[in-house]
């Protein structure tokens, strides 16, 4: 059974950069398929920012493109987000996902293997 681990979140202030990691441990699949970062805020609905996909492609919530930047290590099964110029709109649990059978179609999909997450507050 596969287990998502996030780390490096924290408080920053606007404009400071975090940088998310996610390591998956039992991992029993021959192949790694789509991966991708969640985000949700209190009081709101949960969104996808980023998403990559068998062959490193990736997309980007609009609000995150251009600042956040996804990208894994297939061997060691490890994800990660560069978030630059953070905004107070950022804030929210992070959380890692993946579907190792799902090559591509990665954006908007509801992933069947997710962490626990870690929280981002960004202060102005």
């Amino acid at each position: 059974q596969i287990r998502l681990v996030e780390s490096g979140g924290g408080s920053v202030q606007t404009g400071e950069s975090l940088t998310l990691s996610c390591v998956a441990s039992g991992w029993e699949y021959s192949n790694v398929g789509c991966m991708g970062w969640f985000r949700q805020a209190p009081g709101k609905e949960r969104e996808q920012v980023a998403a990559i996909d068998a062959d490193g492609n990736t997309s980007y919530e609009d609000s995150v493109r251009g600042r956040f930047t996804i990208s894994n290590d297939k061997a060691s099964h490890y994800l990660s987000l560069q978030m630059n110029n953070l905004k107070p709109e950022d804030t929210g649990n992070y959380y890692c996902t993946t579907e190792p059978d799902r090559r591509y179609g990665c954006w908007k999909y509801e992933y069947s293997i997710r962490g626990q997450g870690t929280p981002v507050t960004v202060s102005s």
